[in-house]
């Protein structure tokens, strides 16, 4: 997951636009594409999880072009960007939310974890992410 140089041009270092305006097209452009993918993968490896925070600390720091000797922590901080790991958690949060109001019966059942079910892949319900 390279920082692909068409956003380097736009949202790299040496671009024209503000912070602001980088950060809003990293919400809504590059943010989405690996929210998205949290519905399919489950519970993720952790190596996969790590390669999503890389891509996220890699795209903050073209954006306010910042310095080696900035921690990735303080760059979360002071640009308020939520970590990958919490993302992850709050999707399961609220897809559990979405199934427990579901008008169907047959949906609520898919949160029902008394019995443990065999399961051909290692696919997890979606109170696991959390």
């Amino acid at each position: 997951m390279g920082f692909n140089s068409g956003f380097k041009g736009l949202m790299g270092r040496r671009s024209a636009l503000s912070i602001h305006s980088k950060l809003t097209l990293y919400k809504q452009i590059l943010k989405p594409v690996w929210t998205y993918g949290i519905q399919l993968w489950g519970r993720m490896k952790q190596s996969n999880t790590d390669i999503i925070h890389r891509f996220q600390s890699q795209v903050l720091r073209n954006i306010v072009d910042a310095p080696w000797y900035i921690g990735n922590a303080d760059l979360h901080r002071n640009l308020q960007m939520e970590i990958v790991t919490n993302g992850i958690g709050k999707f399961g949060k609220k897809q559990e939310e979405r199934l427990l109001h579901h008008v169907k019966v047959e949906v609520i059942h898919l949160l029902d974890n008394s019995e443990p079910v065999q399961r051909i892949t290692k696919k997890n319900k979606p109170f696991e992410l959390m």
